[in-house]
């Protein structure tokens, strides 16, 4: 991870920008979702519980606890939170020297506080992945940025945050690890059998226009497809420390390839992009393009030792490539049909056999990751001890001890919740690591992963359509903005915002309303006419079919819904009714207030008083009210093409004021002989080296 420098540059850009998303995305949900008036207000989830101050922030670590002290209610905190992490994550992302450890602690710890009273709307494993992220980010942020001389692959020699940007490629490892192994060990039939991709598409929460079209390919392609899912998440992820960079790179654009797929034809929110982040740790300045000299052409090495180390890398190279051909043939039986132009496959192993297999590696991919890391910290002394110059060197040394020993200790923490990809292997661990990771553990150090564990809707989308109605009698449906109802709405693409009641609504549906107690606040809400609840349903309150008056009664009913076929014109979906999901109810009725109380969601205590004289809150309203006609993909595109045109002035800007500086120095040295004559003339005239020196190009900024 030596030569790492832009990689870690574009890492820490990459994070910044996930921040600012998600800070925005949630900014414009929170009165709907945490206000007073929402439907899980945050106030709820921080009650003195009369203990210290410390043991309190130590337990529940949150600023928010620091709300009362700014005139602010719980909301309201969470608002300024939002801002503040928003306008945090725009410095790194547009200037070189705020990536500092300071700025991204912050915004680490601004949005841990966020995820402390997030609820069910915050427990998603991307808000996880990003708060581990954010806190790598901590430790591989520069304390101070090189000057543009050192840029590149010589940053410095006792620059050694290689190693806690290691931690990045162990992240995206465990990541994608699990993500693959979870889909084999949850038994689901759709991946099994490899028909997974023919229900996905259209089954998945938010999906894109694209995913119509994706759903109607050829079904021996979607089973291609998902051996070809298996084999960039579990096969190739160990490539991902491979001695030779060249599998490191293969392995690199197959993360790359898969993840690009999924943003086409789904809308996840920032976590593809989030994924993409992860991936720099696989890159190297000299694949940038960042190491001085790589404009020469390579000479082709002549000494015996390293024509040898040439040419077993090679055949390593292409015996791993064999292998994983082979293993893919093998294991999924692939087989040519030419008559029909098509490909078979199917699953030749059992579940047993693969247990056994998950058995015998997890515990070697430990030893890997081990090994890949000591080579790192080796490396790093190494360099060390080639420095020159004892305070230099005693410098290093403390950096170097520093980095080693966080660098190590994260790795341990997080061997624990990878261990869970198998059970066995978790009883094996060393007592000392699961220790460590007990007591971080309510920080989101380090956390377990496995995205698309079983697919769901193999018979039919489940949808969740509320309707309200003025008699009881005659029901009116409502839609929301992004989740599919109207089976004539074109789909929306959303990402990189996520709307957080639309993903729950989804969830929602695939169990009783029972499973999902918020969804009764929810009824309650709409039959009150809470404004901020609405906006979350249609931004235009005009879109709303009750924005006059509110209905007097609130039901839901449970559909199936299904792609429609080519050639059905205007319709993107077909649905079936199911059953009733919800019953009817309005305000003061016995159910309803029965389940309010059954699943806590009866507040008697008073909201606190919002206050509206203090000008932080005054200026926060302000901002909420210039920001509340703006639909919330629309916000966070609008943010993305500013920082867009930003960076485009300051590259135009870098490349200009070089050459416009160069040409002033040559004009100076061009007037000099014209003033002067004779021996004075001679002296004053720079001589070949001289030139050179000044009139290099210089080395453009990043």
């Amino acid at each position: 991870m030596a030569g790492s420098w832009l990689p870690r540059q574009l890492f820490l850009q990459g994070v910044a920008a996930v921040f600012l998303f998600a800070f925005a995305s949630l900014y414009m949900q929170i009165p709907g979702l945490y206000g007073p008036e929402g439907i899980l207000p945050a106030r709820r989830m921080l009650r003195p519980q009369g203990k210290g101050r410390w043991q309190q922030l130590w337990e529940t670590p949150t600023l928010l606890w620091e709300a009362p002290l700014l005139g602010l209610d719980t909301a309201q905190g969470l608002e300024l939170l939002s801002l503040l992490g928003a306008g945090l994550a725009l410095g790194p992302l547009l200037l070189r020297p705020l990536r500092h450890p300071l700025i991204y602690l912050l915004l680490w710890a601004a949005y841990l506080s966020v995820c402390q009273v997030g609820q069910v709307f915050l427990y998603f494993q991307w808000d996880s992945l990003l708060l581990e992220t954010g806190f790598l980010a901590v430790l591989v942020a520069p304390l101070k940025q090189p000057s543009s001389q050192k840029q590149g692959v010589l940053v410095g020699a006792s620059d050694f945050k290689g190693q806690p940007f290691w931690l990045v490629r162990w992240l995206l490892f465990r990541l994608m690890f699990a993500s693959g192994v979870v889909k084999l060990t949850s038994r689901c039939p759709a991946w099994w059998g490899l028909t997974a991709l023919t229900y996905h598409y259209e089954t998945q929460c938010l999906p894109t226009p694209a995913a119509w079209f994706a759903h109607h390919l050829p079904v021996w392609l979607h089973k291609l497809s998902v051996v070809a899912t298996f084999l960039i998440e579990i096969a190739v992820p160990p490539l991902f420390f491979a001695p030779v960079r060249r599998l490191r790179l293969a392995a690199f654009y197959s993360q790359v390839l898969l993840q690009v797929l999924i943003i086409i034809t789904g809308n996840y929110n920032f976590f593809n992009l989030l994924t993409l982040v992860l991936t720099t740790a696989l890159l190297d300045d000299q694949h940038l393009g960042a190491e001085p000299g790589l404009s020469r052409p390579r000479k082709t090495p002549t000494s015996w030792p390293r024509v040898l180390l040439t040419k077993l890398s090679l055949l390593l190279e292409l015996a791993i490539y064999g292998t994983l051909a082979y293993g893919t043939v093998h294991y999924f039986g692939l087989e040519v049909d030419w008559q029909q132009h098509i490909i078979h496959c199917r699953t030749t192993f059992t579940f047993h056999q693969f247990s056994q297999w998950l058995k015998m590696v997890t515990l070697p991919t430990m030893w890997l990751g081990a090994a890949s890391l000591t080579w790192e910290l080796m490396a790093a002394l190494w360099r060390w001890a080639q420095m020159q110059g004892w305070r230099q060197k005693l410098c290093a040394a403390i950096q170097l001890s520093i980095w080693g020993t966080t660098t190590v200790t994260m790795f341990l923490i997080s061997l624990v919740p990878y261990s869970y990809v198998e059970p066995g292997t978790h009883g094996l661990l060393w007592t000392g690591a699961r220790h460590l990771f007990g007591t971080v553990e309510h920080l989101q150090l380090a956390n377990s992963y496995g995205l698309f564990r079983r697919m769901t809707g193999l018979g039919g989308r489940p949808e969740v359509v509320l309707e309200g109605s003025y008699d009881g009698h005659h029901w009116t449906e409502i839609e929301f903005m992004y989740k599919p109802g109207n089976v004539s709405r074109p789909l929306p693409t959303v990402v990189p915002h996520q709307p957080r009641l639309d993903w729950q609504m989804w969830f929602a549906a695939l169990g009783p309303h029972t499973h999902s107690p918020w969804f009764t606040s929810l009824v309650l809400r709409l039959l009150q006419g809470k404004e901020p609840v609405i906006h979350l349903i249609q931004n235009d309150a005009a879109q709303y079919p009750f924005h006059k008056q509110p209905p007097t009664y609130i039901r839901a009913q449970r559909y199936k819904y299904w792609f429609s076929q080519p050639g059905e014109q205007g319709r993107w979906w077909r649905r079936q009714w199911v059953e009733e999901f919800f019953p009817s109810v309005s305000l003061g009725d016995p159910n309803l207030e029965r389940l309010l109380q059954q699943f806590g969601l009866q507040d008697k205590t008073p909201p606190r008083h919002r206050s509206s004289s203090h000008m932080l809150a005054q200026a926060l309203h302000w901002v909420r009210t210039q920001l509340s006609t703006l639909e919330p993909p629309n916000l966070l595109w609008g943010l993305l093409g500013a920082v867009g045109a930003v960076k485009v002035v300051q590259a135009l800007l870098a490349s200009w004021l070089p050459q416009s500086s160069l040409l002033t120095r040559e004009e100076k040295h061009k007037l000099i002989p014209k003033k002067e004559s004779g021996p004075a003339s001679t002296q004053a005239t720079p001589t070949p080296n001289n030139c050179s020196s000044s009139s290099g190009t210089p080395r453009r900024k990043t």
